[in-house]
């Protein structure tokens, strides 16, 4: 079982970072912090249509602020999704910012509505933590799924990941008469291999949702994390892995269902050769990233130590003793999965 130990210490992007961010067109210029919107001065529960807390507020600003920082989310919110198209404005209406107080980044929520069509969309506005930012960037380039972010200095502005939250799934599609287990658990297994071959941790059904397409003859499963601050930071190889999580425990029985080890092996192998394709498509970046975060620090002396010798164990390697960082133990433990 996958156990968390502490609450996560959040790092502050370091210079090496911010060149990094920088050189790949992440870090641009904002017209509004984070720190701007916590000038709200009133605030209310948020409840979902069942009347359920949905433990998120809705906050309010002064008539004398409210106007710009609306204005000036329109202004990021067309930066993240048309490039800074400001023709896009025009037709967007601000119709909520919403707080959550209990999450590590403590993020701001907007909900932005189009005027012509109701179609609505959100977007997250955080303080900025190294652990996720490099999460971020190892899913947008090791994983099936592109990443829409973008940094200011200490502001993170994040997408909105549609799906249905993993808890949510378990709780009302599991016995859907047309849900397909064989290929939902497949899924399952080459999410559990993308999360552990770049150390994303913490992920437990709440932190990744689940999107299902239809396509000519049945449903097709995608699987995708959508909490990225526990990257490479606890010292327990487990916590890497979402099968180890009880949360999980829907599909982890779905698979002893339904698949055997062969099968499990086989999705395993893809999973990891498409991760390598990925790999040798953008190897100058992803090096530039491993640089970077090889002379960072994104966790606790003792979980390095700690991982060090699980992984070390595990692959049989005693490589990784050797490592000095947790951006040193990521490489190898990208490497070490892609020839394994």
């Amino acid at each position: 079982m996958a156990l968390i130990s502490k609450k996560k210490i959040p790092f502050k992007i370091s210079p090496k970072l911010r060149k990094y961010l920088t050189k790949y067109g992440r870090e641009v210029k904002l017209p509004l912090k984070y720190t701007d919107l916590k000038r709200f001065d009133n605030r209310i529960p948020l409840y979902d249509k069942k009347g359920k807390d949905t433990l998120w507020e809705t906050v309010f600003y002064p008539q004398s602020d409210l106007q710009d920082i609306y204005e000036n989310l329109k202004i990021i919110y067309a930066d993240l999704k048309t490039d800074g198209d400001a023709s896009v404005i025009k037709h967007l209406v601000v119709d909520r910012v919403d707080t959550c107080t209990y999450a590590n980044t403590n993020p701001f929520r907007i909900r932005i509505t189009n005027k012509i069509n109701d179609n609505f969309d959100y977007f997250y506005i955080k303080n900025a933590d190294a652990s996720r930012v490099y999460g971020l960037e190892l899913e947008h380039l090791l994983s099936p799924n592109v990443i829409s972010y973008c940094t200011c200095e200490d502001t993170l502005v994040e997408e909105h990941i549609a799906g249905i939250p993993g808890d949510q799934f378990m709780l009302n599609h599991m016995n859907d008469i047309n849900l397909n287990p064989i290929r939902l658990t497949k899924e399952f297994i080459k999410f559990n291999e993308r999360c552990f071959v770049r150390l994303l941790g913490d992920m437990h059904s709440s932190n990744f949702v689940v999107i299902i397409t239809p396509d000519f003859e049945d449903f097709h499963y995608r699987i995708r994390a959508i909490d990225f601050d526990q990257q490479s930071y606890e010292g327990s190889r487990s916590v890497y892995m979402p099968q180890y999580f009880k949360q999980n425990n829907a599909f982890i029985e779905l698979g002893m269902k339904y698949m055997t080890p062969e099968s499990v092996r086989q999705y395993q192998i893809e999973e990891r050769t498409l991760i390598a394709s990925r790999y040798r498509d953008e190897k100058v970046r992803i090096h530039d990233l491993l640089e970077t975060m090889k002379k960072d620090t994104i966790c606790l002396p003792e979980n390095l130590e700690k991982l060090k010798s699980e992984l070390a164990r595990f692959y049989k390697n005693d490589a990784f003793y050797r490592c000095s960082t947790m951006g040193e133990v990521v490489e190898m433990n990208l490497n070490a999965l892609l020839v394994h």
